[in-house]
Formats: structure tokens, C-alpha cells, sequence
């Protein structure tokens, strides 16, 4: 062992402060999972709260948790239904355009609004959807229809967070199938071409398995944000109109925690979701190594 650290210690020294700050960030806040467990409130620690056992988890008989684990479903179905599969189709396309500029130009108009906060999206969806002078709205009206309360429109907010999540992420997820691709080996298409397989043929039998394990260990990763399905991004569009199908887990932890004062409360909803993240993962990579031999571990 203390040969091997020696061997490769600068190797080590490179990883230690991603070590570290996975210490920091991700294990020592674990010690507050106890708050799922004690009478909490504000002048209190978490060491001097008094144990209450299951208390806490009084929520499951709440008719409203339920509603919001029926809204958190629903959102992260249709967010994965066309969020997974968008950049594999984006990366196999933009893979066949043989125009180096078009390309590029494909690739950052893509995913450029991966680095627009989820605030600025928020802004510019009011700012096209709004019923006052709303770009999308003038539209409709002159097209001779009613317009439409998009912001807070029960029926809307789900098609407009799948539309926003789609098109803010779609580009920067297709990064890493093109990078997958291009360390297929050529010769394989050089082959193909002289069997007689045309584009199709070559991206079914070619391409598609070569991104295969990439598509797996994405697949993996994604599992734990089902259960979030983005507060960051629902939160600044959520009003008291779209609130029956807006509100998730996740809302539901911040306006039960920080803004009615139930921290028990709030801790628990969050560890059941943590727990049931992590059993996604772990069904997930077992049947990812069951299929294509392809997992995190």
C-alpha cells in the first residue's frame, strides 16, 4: 500500500481537494439528517432537540403530500420521456452534417443557453407568455383567438417547464454523446459503407452501440433528478394559479421548512426523497450491467 501511494502520490495530490471538499460538502451535512427525528425549532440545535422518533413522518396521511408526489411524478415523466432521449437524436444528427461551420455553429447556438440561469429563463418565458403585451399572446390575438394565460394556466405549466427544460438543456447534454462518438473507431463506417450499409444501417449498428455505455452512465446519473425534477426552475414560475400542479417535492420542502417553520417536517420529506433517489440509482446500474455489462460500479 505505502509503495503504491508512493508510486502515485502526484495522482493523489490532484484528487485530494475534490476528496476534501466531497467531505465537506456532501458527508458532515449528513449529521442534520437527526432533525428528521427531533422536535426542531428556531433557538434550539439540532443536539439539544428532543428525539420524537417517527413524529415527523405524520405527512404520509397528508392528502396534500400525495398530490405533490402525483405532481413531482408527472413532471419528472414527461421531463425524462423527451429530455433523455432529445440530445442522442441532436448528437446522431449534428454527427452527419459534413459542413465544419454549420456545425460548430449547430453546436454553441445549442448550447448556449445552458449558461442562462434558471432566473433569466423565467424572465424571458414572462416576458414572451405574459397577457399584457406578451410576444406570444400578440400573436394569438392577431391570428383572431383569445389569449392565453400561459403563467397560470393549469394546463400549460407542465408543456411550458418540459419546452424551457428541453431547450435550455438538450444542447449541453448532446456534448457528451459527440464526444463519445468521435472515439468510435472510423475504420468501422469505412467498413460498413463497403458492405453496402447506408447511413441508417451504419448509425444503428454502429453508432448507437458505440455511445451505448455513455448512454448508460448518463442514465444512471439522472435517476436522483426524477425526484427533484428542478426546483430551480419551477419555483420563479410557480404562482398561486398554477400551484395545484406546480407544487413538488421540493417546493413543498422549502414553503414546509423555511417558510411555515416545520424543519422536522421538512427534513424528513427530504431524506424519504434522498432514499428513494438512491434506490433508483442502484436499480438502475444493476439493470444497465444486467443488459449492456455498462455501470458506475
Amino acid at each position: 500500500m505505502l509503495a503504491r501511494l508512493t508510486k502515485y502520490r502526484w495522482q493523489y495530490l490532484m484528487i485530494l481537494p475534490a476528496v476534501v471538499l466531497l467531505f465537506l460538502f456532501s458527508y458532515i451535512p449528513m449529521i442534520g439528517i437527526q432533525v428528521a427525528f427531533k422536535d426542531f425549532h428556531i433557538g434550539l440545535t439540532m443536539w439539544n432537540s428532543q428525539w420524537v422518533g417517527f413524529e415527523n413522518f405524520a405527512f404520509l396521511q397528508d392528502e396534500q403530500f400525495w398530490i405533490v408526489v402525483r405532481n413531482t411524478i408527472y413532471i419528472a415523466v414527461l421531463k425524462f420521456i423527451t429530455g433523455f432521449p432529445a440530445p442522442i437524436i441532436l448528437a446522431l444528427m449534428i454527427n452527419e452534417v459534413r459542413h465544419g461551420g454549420f456545425k460548430r455553429f449547430v453546436q454553441s447556438v445549442s448550447y448556449l443557453p445552458h449558461f442562462f440561469s434558471w432566473i433569466v429563463v423565467a424572465y424571458i418565458l414572462q416576458s414572451l407568455l405574459t397577457l399584457d403585451g406578451g410576444l406570444v399572446n400578440q400573436l394569438i390575438v392577431n391570428m383572431g383567438f383569445e389569449p392565453i394565460f400561459f403563467l397560470g394556466s393549469t394546463e400549460w405549466f407542465r408543456p411550458m417547464v418540459v419546452a424551457s427544460g428541453l431547450w435550455k438543456e438538450v444542447g449541453w447534454n448532446t456534448i457528451l454523446y459527440l464526444a463519445a462518438i468521435t472515439s468510435i473507431d472510423p475504420q468501422l463506417y469505412e467498413a460498413a459503407k463497403v458492405e453496402g450499409a447506408g447511413k441508417l444501417a451504419q448509425i444503428r449498428h454502429i453508432t448507437f452501440p458505440g455511445i451505448l455505455p455513455t448512454i448508460s452512465i448518463v442514465l444512471i446519473l439522472s435517476m436522483p433528478s426524477l425526484i427533484t425534477v428542478g426546483m430551480d426552475q419551477i419555483y420563479p414560475l410557480m404562482n398561486p394559479a398554477n400551484q395545484p400542479v406546480a407544487d413538488v417535492l421540493d417546493t413543498y420542502i422549502l414553503r414546509s421548512g423555511l417558510q411555515q417553520g416545520y424543519f422536522g417536517m421538512a427534513t424528513a420529506v427530504g431524506l424519504l426523497s434522498s432514499v428513494i433517489s438512491l434506490l433508483l440509482v442502484l436499480f438502475t446500474n444493476q439493470m444497465a450491467r444486467k443488459f449492456n455489462g455498462e455501470g458506475l460500479w
